[in-house]
């Protein structure tokens, strides 16, 4: 086992598509790491979405050994980070485990959004930092540019910058002697108390908890008592090992290095991301700094199709946040829907990713009402509530000030489309704070209500610059917002898990929309079905399933008009009486249509 000056831990990180997973493939054939049968593309995207998108949705460790120029054997525990902003506080928990960090630019993009939000988590958490000019085999890269720009923008010097292309292996073995001579070893003490950091878990039905650990003090060993200090929690240890990427099992984790222990923790409440192993018999004085918790931003509700799946969808929402501290649930009631959960994500992809790992991982069929960003409300009685439910907003009397939560965002883009972007941010109420040259590209700055953005702003943006523009924001707290409740009624009766809190100018335009979207996919029933959008009392939009009708004249060969009428009176008597009596049952499949729309 290598310890102390012979160890490197680091994280790779980048804006999205710049090359962090082909690099780390590349790292891994290169060290020879991974045999050739085992060999295959985004060797460390190990969950099947990742696979299937092409984007990493979790932090991955994996530990390689490298030969190097000066002729020692290095160990490296190498963490590959997602790139997308839903995910960043992934990437926060890796940089917790590692001294350094690659900083992945493409050549051909320069940097972007990301690129710096992700440096300066890594400066701010005083890793140090080996930027990576990747694609320089692309015909448009220009790598003096991306240099310039991480200078300019990032603020880091270039002088260690390394230029690599992921794709074909050039220069990699550059990346490998930077780490070794740039980034530090893990400062440890062997002798002091056990102190191991838990930045990852999941849970195996045969082992338990297996929780995912860079010890920072002491070592762990099988047969070791340890104990979890948030909980005071005492278990035995079974098992330890490495990522390979697969797990493998040693005989020691030692300080210093990153890997996994089991040991039979069944109960998923006695162990939690952010917390600290240490020893039962010599425990350590202080816990290792955790993290700053998550706050989830986005709120939907999710119910099972089948109202016998809800202990299991219970069940799977347990093991699934232990596996992702940013994602949180509470129980709720629907009167279309039956038994849920409110479920909160720090945002849409974030959202969309746990539901296809439930659908997959769990075998559940779920329905996920309409993501909500979540608003502060104060009373006319002078009490403040958090609104994360539209079910949860008072009556409009009874709202003495509805404050809506903004971002400071920043758009990246070419300078010919400035003028497209502006107006997009313009249309979604965003206030103008600065626009910032550098070189051919353009950085705007714009504070922008977070529920404007939620849904198809970034696919917009991407197709009004042709795919160039990358964008960042984060949160600044809330501002007061003229914010109104819409209810949706099928046949003059409100369906609950279809309301909405939406800004009073808006509040036709998506009124209309979910209307006339329901009155699509209702089905026709003997009598008219009236699909309406309301604020109160006031009906704002309202449109119409129209009935079958039997032709009731049929047998009326000629002969007097009146009886005709007669006849159709009599009809429309008998649909108003069935209007009366008769309830309208809105499918599961209305529901998934509306509620999975792209409006």
């Amino acid at each position: 086992m290598l310890t102390g000056v012979n160890v490197r831990n680091f994280s790779i990180i980048a804006h999205v598509d710049h090359g962090k997973s082909t690099l780390a493939d590349r790292i891994l054939e290169f060290t020879e790491s991974v045999d050739e049968r085992s060999r295959r593309d985004q060797m460390l995207d190990t969950l099947e979405l990742e696979r299937e998108r092409g984007i990493t949705i979790k932090a991955t460790p994996m530990r390689v050994f490298y030969e190097a120029n000066d002729g020692q054997t290095y160990l490296f525990n190498l963490i590959d980070t997602p790139g997308h902003v839903d995910f960043n506080y992934e990437v926060s928990r890796s940089l917790r485990a590692c001294e350094g960090v690659l900083l992945v630019i493409d050549a051909s993009q320069g940097v972007e959004a990301q690129t710096i939000q992700n440096a300066f988590l890594a400066i701010e958490n005083g890793l140090d930092v080996v930027p990576v000019i990747n694609k320089i085999d692309l015909p448009n890269a220009n790598v003096e540019q991306a240099k310039q720009e991480l200078e300019d923008v990032v603020g880091i010097p270039s002088d260690d910058a390394v230029a690599v292309s992921a794709k074909t292996g050039e220069n990699v073995q550059d990346i490998l002697e930077a780490i070794v001579k740039v980034l530090p070893p893990p400062k440890v003490n062997a002798e002091a108390p056990l102190r191991a950091l838990i930045f990852d878990a999941v849970f195996d039905s045969y082992q338990g908890v297996v929780t995912v650990v860079r010890v920072l003090d002491g070592a762990i060993r099988p047969g070791d008592k340890i104990k979890i200090m948030s909980t005071g929690k005492t278990f035995e240890v079974d098992r330890v090992g490495f990522f390979k990427p697969e797990p493998t099992v040693d005989t020691v984790l030692e300080a210093g290095n990153v890997g996994w222990v089991t040991a039979a923790i069944k109960d998923i409440a006695d162990t939690q991301i952010g917390d600290t192993i240490t020893s039962a018999e010599r425990p350590a004085e202080q816990p290792v700094p955790g993290f700053k918790p998550a706050r989830p931003v986005v709120f939907s509700g999710l119910y099972p199709t089948d109202t016998e799946d809800y202990p299991k969808l219970r069940d799977a929402l347990e093991r699934l946040s232990l596996n992702d501290a940013a994602f949180t649930f509470e129980p709720e009631t629907s009167d279309a829907l039956g038994f849920g959960f409110r479920c909160g994500y720090l945002g849409l992809l974030h959202a969309d990713i746990v539901q296809a790992r439930l659908e997959r991982e769990y075998g559940l069929s779920l329905i996920a009402t309409a993501p909500a960003v979540v608003y502060r409300v104060i009373t006319t009685a002078g009490d403040e509530r958090m609104v994360h439910n539209p079910s949860m907003l008072p009556e409009p009397t009874a709202i003495a000030e509805a404050h809506e939560p903004w971002v400071a965002m920043s758009v990246y883009l070419p300078e010919d489309y400035v003028g497209s972007a502006m107006q997009l941010l313009q249309e979604k109420r965003g206030e103008m704070k600065d626009m910032i040259y550098h070189g051919q590209r353009v950085e705007l700055r714009y504070e922008v209500p977070f529920a404007e953005i939620l849904y198809e702003f970034h696919d917009r943006l991407k197709s009004l610059t042709k795919g160039y523009a990358s964008m960042d924001y984060e949160p600044i707290g809330d501002r007061p917002g003229q914010l109104v409740k819409i209810d949706v009624l099928v046949n003059e009766e409100p369906v609950d898990a279809l309301s909405f809190i939406a800004h009073r100018d808006k509040a036709y335009e998506i009124g209309r929309k979910i209307v006339d979207r329901m009155a699509e996919v209702i089905p026709r029933q003997m009598f008219a079905v009236p699909v309406q959008a309301a604020i109160g009392g006031k009906i704002l939009a309202r449109a119409t399933v129209r009935a079958f009708r039997k032709d009731v004249t049929a047998k009326c060969y000629g002969g007097d008009i009146t009886r005709k009428k007669k006849l159709l009176e009599k009809q429309k008597k008998g649909k108003d009486r069935m209007k009366q009596l008769g309830n309208v049952d809105v499918p599961q499949e209305a529901f998934l249509a509306v509620l999975s729309s792209d409006d």
